[in-house]
């Protein structure tokens, strides 16, 4: 076997092994995103069955009533004005999730009233 040989060979074997680990890599990640997709059900049904009183744990507690506040305010939102300043964004459902709780943000300087000059 010539140089040129053993150089295409040892490309070829390079592209294969890279290959297998790009699709072993994507099966990965669909396996991820199925885990998330059947945390998010699980999430939806146990709040469903939470909100009825149908189950009740005092960690869900906070976890719950983060999901009601975060929906009141969606469904506020939706009824407004579609001319009218919307409030700022809330904290997200999964760090909301991790801390038990939707934390308040400070408003933003553009929001505040601008002090009285006179």
């Amino acid at each position: 076997m010539g140089f040129i040989d053993k150089v295409k060979a040892s490309v070829k074997a390079g592209a294969e092994q890279a290959a297998t680990k790009a699709q072993s890599e994507y099966e990965r990640m669909q396996r991820r995103r199925e885990l998330d997709e059947a945390y998010e059900a699980l999430g939806v049904k146990a709040f469903e069955l939470a909100d009825k009183g149908d189950l009740a744990h005092r960690d869900l507690a906070p976890l719950v009533e983060a999901v009601r506040t975060v929906k009141a305010k969606l469904d506020a939102a939706g009824s407004e004005d579609p001319g009218e300043e919307s409030e700022p964004p809330v904290q997200e459902p999964q760090a909301a999730a991790e801390t038990g709780k939707i934390a308040e943000e400070e408003p933003s300087p553009s929001t505040q009233n601008p002090p009285n000059e006179g």
